[in-house]
């Protein structure tokens, strides 16, 4: 239940008076169309993609419908789906891990040129510790990222190794304790499990937060994404490469560009992609039979409809998380 804006996000909305417009798609709002301090939001949970049971959408749907968002929010452009390997009856058999994805787009204007606004100022850990209290974060180095370490994972990127950027990069490892009543929870839940692996009251995660190069900006590919047809001036990626439980990947992704009505006003887009593991929602069963945790459902969690959603961070589900945490860039952005 992580999301991969938790290190992009700075103190709250409410100072800088910006409020969410939901929009069916971001790319169709016109440059100058968004009143000041507003944000243009979606996260396509009323779309036709999105699976009734999860409220998220399949990878291999999302993939075929919106190739130019799998290639720029995917862990890098050529994901797919991994393939694992499991041993059933003695027999050894290759499969792929289904995933759903979450996925959050927005986009404000602000009233100052692209060159105004530093991103690098995100890209270091005192920025960071100033985030969502809740999570605590630690630089790392390249070689103590695990896909780095080894080729055979899916998060292993056959382009490059994580956190090796010709641009301002860090690494970052960080921790979220779950909050409210969900360790408790949990903790019930390991109790009544007969076999299998423990499930964590806690989210351990290690992130790659760059400025991108300009060499690595698909121009084309971007606009097409922002609905903006002016140059990317600058973009801000932070990629969740390896987590320990629900989740297979996270990306965030701030763009910078000029207006196209103008050159003296900055649209900010910002997207959300988070790849969560399928098998998860097949657990429902489990949970439906004990009466303490039948809220517990993963789908309601995910969801932000259960009563053990708590709070504003990751806890509280992913479309309130996200919001959040997109107002919150929102206030960073804007503030000089």
């Amino acid at each position: 239940m992580a999301a991969a804006a938790l290190c992009l996000a700075v103190g709250g909305a409410a100072a800088a008076g910006f409020r969410l417009q939901e929009v069916p798609d971001i790319a169709k709002v016109a440059p100058g169309s968004l009143p000041a301090g507003t944000i243009a939001f979606t996260d396509h949970r009323d779309d036709s993609l999105v699976d009734p049971k999860t409220g998220l959408i399949r990878f291999s749907d999302w993939a075929k419908a919106r190739p130019q968002q799998k290639r720029l929010l995917a862990l890098y452009p050529a994901y797919e789906e991994p393939s694992v390997t499991a041993t059933v009856n003695g027999v050894s058999k290759t499969f792929k891990r289904k995933l759903h994805m979450y996925v959050a787009e927005a986009k404000l204007e602000l009233a100052r040129p692209p060159a105004s606004v530093d991103l690098t100022r995100f890209v270091t850990l005192p920025t960071l510790e100033k985030m969502d209290p809740a999570i605590k974060h630690r630089l790392i180095g390249p070689d103590a990222v695990v896909p780095n370490k080894d080729a055979r994972l899916s998060a292993h990127n056959p382009d490059r190794r994580w956190c090796e950027s010709p641009t301002t990069t860090i690494c970052v490892q960080s921790r979220y304790q779950f909050e409210g009543k969900l360790p408790a929870a949990i903790m019930l839940l390991n109790k009544l499990r007969d076999s299998g692996k423990q499930i964590a009251d806690h989210l351990e995660f290690q992130s790659e937060v760059r400025i991108v190069p300009p060499a690595d900006i698909d121009q084309a590919a971007v606009a097409a994404l922002t609905g903006v047809d002016t140059p990317v001036a600058a973009a801000l990626e932070q990629t969740i490469v390896h987590v320990n439980q629900v989740m297979q990947f996270g990306k965030v992704l701030a763009v910078l560009q000029p207006s196209p009505a103008d050159p003296n006003r900055t649209i900010a887009s910002m997207f959300v992609a988070l790849a969560v593991e399928s098998d998860l929602f097949e657990k429902r069963k489990e949970l439906e039979g004990v009466p303490v945790l039948r809220n517990m459902v993963p789908a309601q969690v995910l969801a932000g409809n259960s009563s053990f959603n708590t709070g504003t961070s990751i806890s509280a589900g992913l479309p309130s998380y996200s919001r959040n945490r997109i107002e919150a860039i929102a206030t960073a952005l804007a503030a000089r």
